[in-house]
């Protein structure tokens, strides 16, 4: 365990995205802004519940949003995009326009860029350099690197370069600031990096957030082993457009992204069941999904049923306060002084680190971890 942070003259928490002019980043500075100001109710995050008053948990007043993009679209403009994809509730674009600029001021280019010539050693420079300056300008207790950018394909084993999203990852490392991979892309996942991650002292969490069909076979899954079912297939497919959708077709990407839906079934059924899960890009959908599953089961004296599931849901809303509620929680960790990968936080993770796979279990883990924060302070 890493000796407990120093207490800052400042409450301020910064949390900085990788990807922060996308979707999630986006209804997620909005999404901040409109809960502390009244706007809304803070629906779907689980850290504004009774179990986690009094955890030492920063006040969503207190967040300062900045991080990492390769694209160009403002905040404001992209908030009035999502407004127009129904995604954030009409008015609401204008009514944080203000904190969604301010966070905008504090995007910094990504990286590489197509004809980047720069090595990892001098992108992951530049990265820790602007998540550094970042904390000192605006005098923050600590910065929470998160990644919600577009999912990466696996690296090849062969591979000489680091993968993107473990640049970000080792450039969090180096600026001393906690690690959250909300994406399936690598990240801190690579032998390049085990031992700088424990060396660091600092808290992670992580793969792959569960906003939709993998949050219900979570839940489903549990219920055929508690009541003796065998499983004999499970099927899925996902329709979905958006950015998300884009990078989806690609194979890697896709392969990357099916390993965490795969895992929960691995974990908790003891044996992985026949069938797949298919992804399709519907350019259509934009950031609205359906995922339907098909699960062939069998019960007593052999006889053959079947289940079926629709899930229809808005991605970003849906993981937007997930990613808050898992800055927060990282964020008091790193506090708290502990450090290492947080299984405690698997109940936000289709491939998370350790732990139960049944999100009852999953709960059960964060509200334990809730206490142990509790009895920190």
């Amino acid at each position: 365990m890493a000796g407990r942070q120093p207490v800052s003259a400042s409450r301020n928490v910064g949390v900085w995205f990788v990807g922060a002019r996308g979707s999630v980043a986006t209804t997620a500075v909005a999404g901040c802004a409109a809960v502390t100001a009244g706007l809304h109710p803070p629906n779907g995050m689980v850290t504004e519940t009774a179990p986690f008053a009094g955890s030492g948990l920063p006040a969503l007043s207190s967040l300062v949003f900045g991080g990492h993009d390769t694209a160009h679209c403002p905040l404001p403009k992209r908030a009035e995009e999502l407004t127009a994809a129904g995604v954030l509730p009409h008015g609401l674009a204008a009514a944080v326009r203000g904190e969604l600029a301010a966070a905008d001021e504090e995007i910094r280019p990504g990286g590489p860029q197509s004809g980047d010539v720069r090595t990892d050693r001098e992108l992951i420079a530049v990265f820790e350099a602007d998540v550094r300056d970042f904390r000192e300008r605006h005098e923050l207790a600590r910065v929470v690197v998160v990644n919600v950018s577009s999912t990466e394909p696996l690296p090849e084993p062969d591979a000489t370069r680091l993968p993107p999203s473990s640049l970000y990852a080792s450039a969090a490392l180096r600026a001393g600031s906690p690690f959250v991979n909300f994406t399936p892309s690598t990240g801190l996942r690579t032998a390049a990096l085990t031992d700088a991650a424990t060396a660091s002292g600092l808290p992670h969490a992580g793969r792959d957030g569960k906003t939709g069909q993998t949050l219900l076979r979570s839940v489903l899954a549990p219920m055929f082993v508690q009541r003796a079912l065998s499983v004999r297939a499970w099927s899925g497919t996902n329709l979905l457009g958006g950015a998300d959708g884009a990078a989806l077709a690609d194979p890697g990407a896709a392969a990357a992204k099916n390993a965490g839906k795969s895992r929960v079934l691995a974990d908790t059924l003891g044996h992985t069941p026949e069938g797949e899960v298919h992804i399709d890009d519907v350019p259509a959908l934009g950031d609205w999904k359906t995922a339907w599953d098909h699960i062939a089961f069998e019960g007593f004296l052999g006889s053959r049923m079947i289940l079926q599931t629709i899930w229809q849901g808005c991605d970003s809303a849906l993981a937007a306060p997930l990613v808050l509620d898992l800055a927060r929680l990282v964020a008091r960790a790193h506090e708290a002084g502990l450090s290492g990968p947080l299984p405690e936080l698997g109940f936000y993770f289709k491939d998370p680190d350790g732990g139960p796979a049944g999100l009852s279990e999953q709960f059960e883990a964060l509200l334990s971890f809730a206490g142990r924060l509790r009895e920190a302070r």
